[in-house]
Parts: structure tokens; C-alpha cells; sequence
């Protein structure tokens, strides 16, 4: 096999690739790229480190050019990141300035549209140099925002391209804990945009589920409640279990939506929350401030920073490497060794993906990408066939779908317009001429990554 990583100065998601690889023994030729050297030199550093703890049978090679690579690859996974987390970071605090607030801001909101703007022009050069180099690869992204980045590359290269993403995997698992069973006792139907997938069937081993869930969903809204008007009076005597930041009470809003559109959407509210900014306006959410106080993003960058730094750090010391560079790495990559050993061994599994609705979700726009269920055989990756979502579940989305038509749009044709049109629509903006100003700091802020566009 052939892999080929762009964006592998992503170390710790490269890391764990490596892992799975090293696990799994798959004999592998491995490809390193990264268009930035000090990244890709640290990647390149561990990576070297472990094949050779291991003795593992993967050959090496690292560069900043990726068509030095990608000739006849078998595997391609695109985890890029247009800027890294300093880009990222404008993407968030520019937008805190007009009054917008968001925990995440790479998928929705003007953070989420700022990337795309960045990210669809890059990625769709990597999809023709995949179509040139290595038509017949398994060509997996993970790059956010995910249904923006897909779509582009599928109107602009038609390349067959599969978006990953582990969260609605990780939804699966936390309502199997609140049911009490094992994720192999559910069924379920699901379909949604990624980040906000719509669980509108759960059944136990056959059982309706979703009873259950719903008595479960009213508990957390009455103790959410309940929390909130205490914290406002400044009681001590908050509730044992049932707060909002508890816990064994966790995701309010996500349980809220559940009651409202008879289905629960993944991943959880610290994404959900970002898809309705009418209802958290100046970021106010269940007594906190949503990317500040809860979710905090400057913490989600710290943490980062702090892990390439540590990385790098071992990456260059005479040490050997911990044990922990070996063991099953959790995060976004940890089920793409799985899939690629499953299509390769023909085998059937279920996973969840992002592929282009060919009538898989049918009140769901065609053609659009979409998450659903998928399961694997020797030819590759295929959706399984999903009942419709309930009316208003697929109401929450129809907007969204637009969204990303006129954002891709808006990157292919470096439209500054369009870039606020998209603002617009996304809805995080109280008025027309805050969405014009944002769109003109924002291409100010982010012109190294976007020269062919003026504010």
C-alpha cells in the first residue's frame, strides 16, 4: 500500500495514523507532506522514531511538494489546515468584536465561512493532482468546514472524495451510555450536514429507544433549568447532579433539540450551538459565554500549541519515545486505518461518512454532501439507505445546505459578494452592514491566504 498524508505537519493526527499502521502491521510505503518544513520536520522526525522502535515495515518519505509523492498512491487523507491555528484564531477573534461569540469556529458561523474561503481553493488543487497522479486512491478528507470542502471539490474535479469525521461515531457511543447498552446493541437512523446529524430513530437491539431518550432529554432541560435560575441568584445550593456543566447532565441544548425537533443531533452543543446564533446571541448560553467560559476556544489553542510543542520537543530529543506515541490514539484519525483495512480485506463494517446524497437521505437536498451511515466492501465506501429525518430536523438544515452552495460559490470564484452573502445567510449577523464590515476585516486579516481577493 501507498498512503499519502497531506497536511502531516498535523502531528498528532499523524501520529496516530502511524500508530494504527504500526498495530495493524500493514506493510505501507508512507508519504509525508506538509508545505511547511518546520512542521513537516517534526512529523517527520517522530515518525522515523517510531518505524524504528517498531521495526515496523514502512518505508518513509517526507517532502513539501506532494507531487513528488502521489503517483499511483492507494490511499490519500487530506488533513490540512489553510493558516493553522494562528488563522484560525483571527477567524474567532475578529468576529468576538461585532458581538459574535463561538466555541468552535471551523465549521458555522463567520469562522466556519472565513475558513472555507480558505480551504476550498487549496483542497480543490490537491483533488486534481490526485485525479492526475493517483485516479484509482481511496481519497479521504478531513479538513473542516467538512460539507463546504467536499461539495467544492465535488462541483469543481468531480473527484471521489470521502469526508471523515469521528463525532457522530462518539454520539453513537455517548447515547449508548445513556441507555446502558453496548454500541453494538443500537440501530439507528441518522442523516444530517456534518457537525449537525440528526438521530431520528434509535432502537435496542429492535426496541423503539427513543421513549426513553425523550424522558431522559426532559430531565436535562428541567435540572438545566433549575441550575441556571439558582446560579442566577448566586445559591450554593446548586443541584447534586443535573447542572449544565455536570457531568452526568452534559449537552443541554442538544437534549433541548431533541424535544423540539424529534431528533438528537451529534456531535454536542460545543458544534450544535453554533448551527442556531439567533438563539445564542452575544454568545450567552445556560449562564456562561459559549467559546469563553464554556468551550473555552483560548484554551482548545493553548492545548494545541502545547501538544506540537511537547511533540516537536521529543521529535529532536536523543530519547527514545514513550509508550504512549504506541497506544490507541483517540481523535479524528482513529478509525481511518480501520476503513482502508476493510475495503482492502473486502469486509463489511458500518462507519459514519460524508459523501454526496445520491438518495440516501431523501428529503435531504440531492447531490449536497451529506453524513449518514455507510459500510464498507472491496470496492470502497458505500451510504446505506436512511428513512427521511422528521420535517423540522430537515428544516434546520435547509438553510445550511444554501450556505454552502453560496460559500463554495464564493471561494471558486473569489467572490468578495458572495463571501457576504454567505455571512448573511449563515445567520451569526444582526444586520447587513456588520456582515459587509466582518467580510472586509476578515480578507484583511487572512490576505497571505487569500491574495487574489480584496476587501
Amino acid at each position: 500500500m501507498k498512503i499519502i498524508i497531506i497536511g502531516a505537519g498535523s502531528a498528532m493526527f499523524t501520529i496516530g495514523v502511524v500508530s494504527d499502521l504500526i498495530t495493524t502491521g500493514l506493510a505501507t510505503e508512507l508519504g509525508l507532506v506538509d508545505i511547511d518544513p518546520s512542521a513537516l520536520e517534526t512529523a517527520h522526525k517522530l515518525v522515523q522514531k517510531m518505524i524504528a522502535a517498531r521495526k515496523a515495515s514502512i518505508k518513509l518519505t517526507a517532502t513539501t511538494d506532494r507531487r513528488k509523492v502521489l503517483k499511483d498512491a492507494t490511499v490519500v487523507i487530506a488533513t490540512i489546515g489553510v493558516g493553522g491555528r494562528r488563522a484560525w484564531e483571527q477567524d474567532v477573534f475578529i468576529p468576538r468584536k461585532y458581538g459574535i461569540s463561538m466555541p468552535v469556529g471551523d465549521t458555522a458561523g463567520p469562522g466556519g465561512t472565513a475558513r472555507a474561503m480558505r480551504m476550498i481553493p487549496a483542497m480543490v488543487a490537491i483533488a486534481r493532482d490526485v485525479i492526475e497522479l493517483a485516479p484509482q486512491a481511496l481519497f479521504f478528507n478531513y479538513a473542516n468546514p467538512m460539507a463546504p470542502v467536499c461539495y467544492a471539490v465535488q462541483q469543481a474535479t468531480g473527484a471521489p472524495m470521502v469526508g471523515l469525521c469521528i463525532g457522530t461515531h462518539h454520539t453513537a457511543l455517548y447515547l449508548a451510555g445513556v441507555l446502558g447498552v453496548r454500541l453494538s446493541d443500537l440501530s439507528y437512523n441518522v442523516a444530517g450536514i456534518n457537525h449537525l446529524t440528526w438521530f431520528s430513530e434509535v432502537y435496542v437491539r429492535g426496541q423503539d429507544a427513543m421513549p426513553q431518550l425523550k424522558e431522559y432529554a426532559q430531565q436535562v432541560v428541567r435540572n438545566t433549568s433549575t441550575a441556571v435560575e439558582l446560579a442566577q441568584k448566586g445559591s450554593a445550593e446548586l443541584p447534586h447532579s443535573g447542572s449544565p456543566f455536570d457531568s452526568s447532565f452534559k449537552e443541554p441544548f442538544s437534549w433541548q433539540c431533541l424535544q423540539w425537533f424529534e431528533a438528537f443531533p451529534s456531535p454536542g452543543d460545543r458544534h450544535i450551538t453554533e448551527f442556531f446564533p439567533q438563539m445564542f446571541r452575544d454568545g450567552r448560553y445556560y449562564g456562561k459565554t459559549l467559546g469563553v467560559d464554556e468551550f473555552s476556544f483560548e484554551k482548545t489553542i493553548a492545548v494545541g500549541d502545547q501538544i506540537f510543542a511537547e511533540m516537536s520537543a521529543d521529535a529532536f530529543s536523543p530519547d527514545p519515545l514513550t509508550e504512549a506515541y504506541f497506544s490507541k490514539h483517540g481523535g479524528e484519525q482513529e478509525q481511518v486505518v480501520e476503513i482502508i483495512q476493510a475495503i482492502r480485506d473486502n469486509k463489511p463494517k458500518n462507519f459514519f461518512v460524508n459523501l454526496p446524497n445520491t438518495g440516501q437521505a431523501p428529503n435531504l437536498p440531492m447531490k449536497h454532501v451529506i453524513e449518514t451511515p455507510a459500510v464498507t466492501n472491496g470496492h470502497g465506501i458505500h451510504a446505506i439507505q436512511q428513512k427521511p429525518i422528521p420535517a423540522a430536523a430537515a428544516g434546520a438544515l435547509a438553510s445550511r445546505f444554501a450556505w454552502v452552495e453560496v460559500v463554495t460559490q464564493a471561494a471558486l470564484e473569489s467572490s468578495r459578494d458572495k463571501f457576504i452573502q454567505a455571512l448573511i445567510l449563515d445567520g451569526a449577523v444582526n444586520a447587513p452592514d456588520v456582515a459587509v464590515h466582518l467580510a472586509d476585516d476578515l480578507i484583511a486579516a487572512h490576505q497571505e491566504y487569500l491574495p487574489w481577493m480584496k476587501a
